[in-house]
């Protein structure tokens, strides 16, 4: 598998993401095979870790060739990736070793728990290139912090540090960066020695409560998503990406 190392661990599988010169950055295909990842754990997988290699968790879809492979295909991909995170009746925990933007951050929103290096960053990032969030974002983190905080991280795309996101309500531990990868160990190891019939029923009941809306966003997202990604403004925010430039919108 490119741009993907599983292992297992004491009960636990973990998916670590290696791309880190893209900031791993994720392909259709690597969303495929996250995605087939995940829906085939074995039975004897108590949880699942989602992690990355180097100095981000994940930046979201890849940009590199322009936006060239964008379109309601990938949001599809990235739809169903969030749909097996949610659906697993077993915990997912993002290991957040870096910064989480775009789809990244959508991908931990939907997982359960996310565990934070200290100076690990946090942001949509989706208007700086001219189109909106998805992955269910506009769902989880509506549910995480409410209304007024979404739209001002959703459509400012403000960034936020693993405190602030903690004391917000994006992520559930965070921990100093020495002391990172045993905290993150400790919590694994916690929910891997958990009763796995309490833990896959408490998740169903959490999700059914916070994330009831989760399907009707992923299918608004998909169909906005699908628009703007046509749009001059979506090639112009991606060229200004790749070329390390202010974009220039013109709103067309």
């Amino acid at each position: 598998m490119t741009g993907l190392v599983a292992t297992r661990e004491a009960g636990a599988l973990w998916l670590r993401l290696d791309r880190p010169a893209s900031y791993n950055a994720l392909t259709g295909e690597l969303m495929v095979e996250l995605t087939e990842q995940v829906r085939g754990v074995a039975d004897d997988v108590r949880v699942v870790v989602l992690t990355g290699t180097g100095p981000a968790f994940c930046a979201g879809a890849d940009l590199d060739a322009g936006g060239a492979d964008l379109d309601g295909t990938s949001v599809d991909a990235a739809n169903a990736l969030v749909r097996a995170v949610v659906g697993l009746d077993r915990p997912v925990v993002a290991g957040l070793n870096g910064v989480a933007a775009g789809f990244g951050l959508s991908l931990a929103l939907a997982c359960d728990l996310a565990v934070a290096t200290e100076s690990a960053s946090l942001t949509l990032g989706f208007g700086r290139v001219g189109i909106m969030p998805d992955g269910g974002a506009t769902a989880t983190i509506t549910a995480a912090v409410g209304r007024s905080r979404a739209m001002r991280l959703a459509l400012l795309s403000e960034r936020l540090g693993a405190t602030e996101a903690f004391e917000a309500g994006l992520v559930s531990h965070v921990f100093p960066d020495d002391g990172y990868a045993a905290g993150l160990a400790d919590v694994v190891h916690r929910l891997a020695s958990g009763a796995p019939l309490a833990q896959a029923a408490t998740k169903k009941a959490v999700n059914a409560a916070a994330l009831a809306t989760l399907e009707p966003a992923l299918a608004t997202e998909r169909a906005g998503q699908e628009v703007l990604l046509r749009t001059h403004d979506a090639a112009e925010g991606m060229a200004a990406f790749n070329q390390k430039r202010p974009p220039e919108f013109t709103g067309r």
